[in-house]
């Protein structure tokens, strides 16, 4: 089971906590696409109701404050692919 609360301690335990997530959900079969979904999702979720726990979080949760749709769709699939190298 993934925890939370350990992937908040750096953006290093962020990164590898997102990239098992990646691969747990790959492991399912759930398709890249539909894990870029769920990215967006997520990613909606958090910069709604999780405050930034170090400086690359409050970075990211500015950008995302900031972009429309189509941009947080980028950052969702960029996330998506930093991850996949975090593992």
């Amino acid at each position: 089971m993934l925890d939370l609360s350990k992937a908040n301690a750096s953006w290093d335990n962020w990164k590898k906590y997102l990239g098992q997530a990646m691969e747990f959900a790959e492991e399912l079969g759930i398709s890249k696409d539909k894990i870029e979904n769920y990215a967006l999702t997520a990613g909606a979720i958090l910069a709604d109701n999780v405050q930034p726990t170090n400086p690359e979080q409050k970075v990211l949760k500015e950008l995302w404050d900031v972009a429309d749709k189509d941009e947080q769709q980028i950052i969702a699939r960029l996330m998506a692919k930093l991850a996949s190298r975090s593992r």
